[in-house]
């Protein structure tokens, strides 16, 4: 029994986690018992020594020590306080009188809106709440499809996933050892071209199905001419600066990720004192809010860190990369089953817990293979919006139900999630067949350097807080090394 345990404590870890997780047990603390568990079994049967566990306080201050995850609650404070200060009901309403004249109007309304939200808060629960609060009854008022309704305003909220400042690749770029800056720049073109597709859904249904989208009567369409231009002008200029000082001194070089985060948060202050929003009460709430999401994602990654430390000391890693590296197809049936694995994980986990639990194990490999970081995580990234639209758990559908009349069904949302959730696999697909859609650094640079042969892509250097990508961990190869002087 001693013996089958240790040849195969890898595989027993790891199914111990799902079976944890299926349970119900809270992420962080099914991470840190499975590795402190497993660490203290593998230390009884002589797998491992008690010095193992020497390494987890250090490893746990280079967490806290972490200046890209300060990122996280500047980006989080920026888009509650957005939310909280009525910035996307004025985007809404500006927006909304704008496309009204046209088929599809109000959707075309959302998405955009969706957009520049994804772009300016970064935060889904705001987003769909914020929409599906101010959109959802207007657009049922006018005629527009339950089903489409909600799906368009689900899926939009997502788009807070994939476009910059995303919390979701500031943890990617944190989990590959990459630039938060370079991945931002990677996911741009990929977010704004799932926009488009977005767009291009709705354009085509209101063809195929006129009545599903109506335009606006003309009684609801209050603005024209001169008062519409000077609305559009003062609504979507001041979000326009704020994305520009955040994400265009990131890309230009002028600030590192932490520093625009930091000014995206002063900049929403600004403006809601500009609007005369802001005050105590709504401070406080998005203080609080802020607090509460930052310490669950160091929690979670603290847990996660316990568990790869004991995970890697008993070569789980190495049994992982044996698994995947022999997949018949290279790196295209790797990506297939990697996207495919991610997308049905996605049924049952968020985000957070797949960016990190599954994404450590999977970058080694995909670094061995000649697959570039940047680019492989914004294609995970892109796949794991899925997470928030999958039927029946996602959590944009949570969120949206929460605030939908009565007069939308469950299953209403759950089937105008579908589309879009399809649009998503789209999307993925499309990035795999055209790898350039991902863009990131200087492009002449890096042809140069794939003419000179010196290096491949995927080790081009990463400008501000990049590190080097992961590879096994320090503190369990020292340990290997030891063992095997030992014996």
């Amino acid at each position: 029994m001693a013996e089958f345990i240790i040849a195969n404590m890898a595989p027993l870890m790891f199914g111990a986690l799902v079976v944890f997780l299926l349970f119900g047990y809270p992420v962080a603390f099914a991470l840190a018992a499975n590795g402190i568990v497993f660490g203290l079994i593998g230390i009884e049967l002589g797998l491992l020594t008690p010095a193992l566990f020497q390494a987890l306080p250090e490893r746990i201050f280079g967490i806290m020590a972490n200046d890209t995850l300060l990122a996280i609650p500047f980006f989080t404070f920026m888009g509650l306080v957005l939310e909280r200060s009525g910035m996307a009901e004025d985007l809404l309403d500006t927006i909304g009188q704008l496309f009204g004249p046209m088929r599809g109007g109000l959707a075309y309304a959302v998405i955009f809106v969706g957009a520049l939200l994804a772009a300016t808060t970064g935060v889904v629960a705001a987003s769909v709440i914020s929409m599906g609060l101010i959109s959802l009854p207007i657009m049922l008022r006018y005629g527009y499809d339950k089903r489409l309704a909600a799906g368009v305003i689900a899926a939009s909220g997502t788009l807070a996933q994939i476009i910059p400042p995303s919390l979701v690749l500031i943890i990617m770029a944190d989990q590959l050892g990459k630039s938060v800056g370079d991945m931002y720049e990677g996911a741009m073109i990929p977010g704004l071209v799932l926009t488009g597709l977005y767009v291009g859904y709705v354009a085509l249904l209101t063809i195929i199905k006129p009545n599903t989208a109506p335009a606006l009567p003309p009684e609801a369409r209050t603005l024209r001419g001169l008062k519409l231009l000077l609305r559009v002008i003062t609504t979507m200029v001041p979000p326009l600066l704020l994305i520009f000082l955040v994400l265009g001194t990131i890309f230009l070089g002028i600030a590192t990720p932490t520093e625009g985060g930091a000014m995206g948060a002063a900049g929403a202050l600004i403006l809601a004192i500009a609007r005369q929003r802001l005050s105590w009460k709504l401070l406080k709430q998005a203080m609080e809010t802020t607090g509460k999401l930052s310490s669950f994602v160091i929690f979670i990654l603290v847990g996660s860190t316990v568990f790869g430390l004991v995970f890697r000391a008993v070569n789980g890693d190495l049994w992982v990369e044996h698994l995947l590296l022999s997949l018949p197809g290279g790196q295209m049936g790797f990506l297939i089953v990697v996207n495919i694995l991610v997308f049905l994980l996605a049924f049952f986990l968020d985000f957070f817990e797949l960016s990190f639990i599954i994404v450590p194990l999977l970058a080694p490999v995909a670094d061995k293979l000649g697959i570039d970081l940047i680019w492989f995580g914004v294609l995970l990234a892109v796949n794991m919006q899925t997470s928030f639209m999958h039927p029946p758990f996602g959590f944009a559908l949570f969120y949206l139900r929460s605030v939908a009349p009565a007069s939308i069904k469950t299953t209403d949302i759950y089937w105008g999630a579908i589309p879009f959730v399809c649009i998503q696999i789209i999307m993925v697909a499309l990035i795999i067949i055209f790898p350039n859609i991902v863009s990131y650094g200087d492009p002449a640079e890096k042809a140069r350097l794939e003419q000179q042969g010196d290096v491949d892509l995927s080790t081009m250097m990463q400008d501000g807080d990049a590190t080097q990508a992961p590879t096994e961990d320090s503190a369990a190869g020292l340990l290997k090394n030891l063992q095997s002087e030992n014996k």
